[in-house]
C-alpha cells in the first residue's frame, strides 16, 4: 500500500512539474523516474545571474526560468546525469555559495542560497549519478564544454584586444569560452561533444586548432568521416542553449525540497534528507 502510494504521488508531482511549462516541453513521464528533489538557485547568465528553478531527477536534471512569480517556468533544459560533473568553487565577490556544472554542451556557475543548500544540491547530484553510472550500463562523459567568459569581464577582445564598442560586438568563442570581436571569431566549425553536426563559433585560434585535430583524426581513421547519432536529451539541450535567458526578480526564495528515500515520502519545505544508497 504504501508502495502504491508513493508511486501515484510520485507521478502526480512529475506532472505538475510537466504542465508548469509554457510551452509545454519534453515529457517527463518515463518509467522508473524518480523526482528526487527541487528548488531555486541563481544561475550565471551571459550579462548577469538569473534565478531559475531546477528539479533533480534519478536520471537527469532540469531547470527552467520562473515566470508568473513562480507558478509556471518556461524555456524547459533536460541534462542526463551522466553527462553531468560538478566542481566545488570557492565564493566570489558577488556569487556565494557557488559551484560549476560541467556538461558536454554547455557548463556554467549556480549558486544556493545558503552554505547548507549547496551541500544539499551537490551531495544529492553525486548520489544519483553514483546510483545511474553503478545500476546501468550508462557511460560517464569525457567531454566537458568550458563555462563562458561573462560580458562583462573584459572590455576588449581577448584575441586581438580592440576593445568593445557599439560598432564592435562581444561575442563568445564557443570552444575556448573566451569573449572575442567578430573579426576575431567569422570561423565556424563542428564541435562534436556540442553538437555533431551545427557548425558554431570559434575564435581563430580555436579553429586552427579543431582544424588541425580533425585532420590528425581523418589520418588515422584513413579518411573516414563517419560520426555516430547524438541521443536525445543531448539534441534537445543543444537546441536552445545559445537562448539568452530573462527571469522575472523573485521577491523571496522558496526552500528546496527533498524526496526520504528510506520512508519514500517528500521533507518538509526548507528540510534536508539526505539520500541513502539502496545499493547493497
Amino acid at each position: 500500500m504504501a508502495l502504491l502510494t508513493f508511486d501515484k504521488e510520485n507521478r502526480d508531482r512529475i506532472k505538475g512539474v510537466e504542465s508548469s511549462f509554457r510551452p509545454k516541453g519534453t515529457s517527463l513521464s518515463k518509467p522508473g523516474r524518480i523526482l528526487m528533489g527541487e528548488g531555486h538557485l541563481m544561475k550565471q547568465g551571459r550579462r548577469k545571474p538569473e534565478m531559475k528553478a531546477f528539479f533533480l531527477f534519478n536520471d537527469v536534471l532540469m531547470y527552467g526560468s520562473i515566470i508568473l512569480n513562480g507558478r509556471c517556468h518556461k524555456k524547459q533544459q533536460i541534462i542526463p546525469l551522466e553527462d553531468i560533473q560538478l566542481e566545488d568553487m570557492e565564493d566570489g565577490e558577488m556569487f556565494k555559495n557557488q559551484w560549476l556544472i560541467r556538461t558536454p554542451v554547455k557548463s556554467f556557475f549556480v549558486a544556493a542560497p545558503s552554505l547548507e543548500e549547496k551541500r544539499a544540491w551537490m551531495e544529492h547530484i553525486e548520489r544519483c549519478r553514483s546510483d545511474l553510472l553503478q545500476g546501468s550500463s550508462t557511460q560517464s562523459g569525457s567531454a566537458f564544454a568550458v563555462s563562458w567568459i561573462p560580458d562583462h569581464a573584459s572590455y576588449k577582445c581577448m584575441r586581438c584586444l580592440n576593445k568593445f564598442s557599439p560598432t564592435n560586438r562581444r561575442y563568445h568563442c564557443r570552444k575556448c569560452g573566451f569573449l572575442v570581436c567578430n573579426s576575431c571569431s567569422k570561423h565556424r566549425a563542428v564541435i562534436e561533444h556540442i553538437h555533431l553536426s551545427k557548425r558554431l563559433r570559434v575564435c581563430k585560434l580555436c579553429h586552427t586548432s579543431i582544424k588541425e585535430e580533425a585532420e590528425e583524426r581523418a589520418r588515422l581513421r584513413g579518411g573516414s568521416t563517419e560520426t555516430h547519432s547524438s541521443e536525445e536529451l543531448r539534441a534537445d539541450f543543444v537546441s536552445s542553449s545559445d537562448e539568452e535567458e530573462v527571469a522575472e526578480e523573485l521577491q523571496f526564495i522558496t526552500p528546496s525540497r527533498w524526496l526520504d528515500s528510506q520512508v519514500s515520502t517528500w521533507g518538509r519545505t526548507g528540510s534536508y534528507v539526505y539520500l541513502k544508497s539502496t545499493q547493497p
